[in-house]
């Protein structure tokens, strides 16, 4: 009895396309040859993840598996062509590229590498201001020993005698419908139209290895935790050759110490003595572009709010900067000096106003009374 994709793949049968690529990517790295070296059935389980996400990834070729089981005809196109495809590229599981150098048929030649994907913590002066910021990236890049070609040196690629370099091999079956011809990659060169008989001792006739790569990047003034930076031609590159796809940074701002982030304006909540707010103040505020003098004027309420313009995020697109808003919150003093007390209470007195009486043991009986 055929596999079932579905358990193989440990997702539902109503999964969508992005939870049937996540779920092979997971599969793939777990069953990965490199993972499991010498492992012949991790080897065999690689390949049956990579079929099954072939057959599920396509809409035509998932239809017709529902509907009729592996053993029908979505193996090749929906009237039983086939379909080629390369299985148990060693790149897919780390890039999820396509493994075939011309997977989708068409003329011959090297495909393009995929887009890579990677996040990058700045700190929140840096998403303000901009800066630049150094991010490594698992990535693949151009084979050294043979040149991005793939060849062991003092070798070259030939003509694959399959399809005599077209990259596609057509094919006659029978259905239900008649005699059928179809076309698909051919199944020796995988499309690239060449095969490579001495392949490169370092890079294994892919043309480009794995490796650690680093890249400093221009963070623009003005992103928030969420964005993202496209840098074209800084993914993986393609293999034997072929171009260089692109890198998504994805940007998350480290949090401030006193300010928060509404939009492009920032946000900060200012404690006052209560005598400050009640009498007025002049004092010298910090933002982000130095000091400045902030003036309290007399009688400030709590959650008043003080707005320094301009003082605030850039757009990030178009001119000008936001605000900076200053939240008052008054601050009520816990612990009285005894000369403080009793001026607080002359103050109660001159305005006619009750407050509790100095005894300490005031609350405490108010409280048992109620016991």
């Amino acid at each position: 009895m055929s596999t079932d994709y579905y358990e193989l793949l440990e997702i539902e049968r109503d999964a969508t396309t992005d939870e049937i690529k996540r779920a092979y990517r997971v599969a793939a790295r777990r069953y990965h040859p490199d993972a499991n070296p010498g492992d012949a059935t991790a080897e065999a389980r690689f390949k049956e993840v990579a079929t099954a996400y072939e057959v599920l990834s396509d809409s035509e070729r998932r239809r017709s598996y529902d509907r009729f089981g592996a053993d029908g005809p979505q193996m090749g196109d929906p009237f039983g062509g086939f379909s080629g495809g390369g299985l148990g590229d060693i790149f897919d599981a780390f890039f999820g590229g396509g493994g075939g150098a011309n997977p989708g048929g068409g003329r011959p030649g090297p495909s393009a590498g995929p887009d890579l994907e990677v996040a990058v913590d700045i700190p929140f002066e840096s998403a303000v201001f901009g800066a630049q910021q150094e991010v490594t990236v698992r990535t693949a890049i151009a084979c050294v020993t043979c040149e991005a070609t793939g060849a062991a040196p003092g070798t070259h690629a030939e003509t694959c005698s399959q399809c005599n370099g077209a990259g596609q091999v057509r094919q006659v079956r029978q259905s239900i419908l008649g005699q059928m011809v179809t076309a698909g990659p051919c199944p020796v060169c995988r499309g690239a139209g060449q095969i490579i008989p001495e392949p490169c001792p370092t890079c294994k006739g892919e043309g480009r290895e794995v490796t650690d790569k680093t890249y400093t990047i221009d963070i623009p003034a003005g992103v928030d935790t969420g964005s993202t930076l496209r840098l074209s031609g800084f993914g993986a590159v393609g293999p034997r050759g072929g171009p260089t796809g692109d890198l998504y940074v994805q940007v998350r701002v480290e949090p401030h110490a006193r300010f928060s982030r509404e939009g492009d304006d920032l946000v900060h909540h200012l404690h006052l003595p209560f005598t400050q707010a009640a009498l007025g103040a002049a004092i010298s505020f910090a933002t982000l572009d130095g000091d400045e003098d902030l003036v309290i004027p007399r009688g400030t309420q709590a959650g008043k709010v003080f707005r320094l313009r301009g003082r605030g995020v850039p757009h990030v697109r178009g001119r000008g900067r936001g605000d900076l808003l200053v939240q008052v919150i008054v601050d009520t003093p816990l612990d009285l000096e005894p000369e403080v007390e009793e001026a607080l209470r002359q103050i109660a007195t001159a305005r006619g106003e009750d407050v509790a009486p100095a005894d300490r043991g005031f609350f405490s009986r108010i409280k048992s009374a109620f016991h």
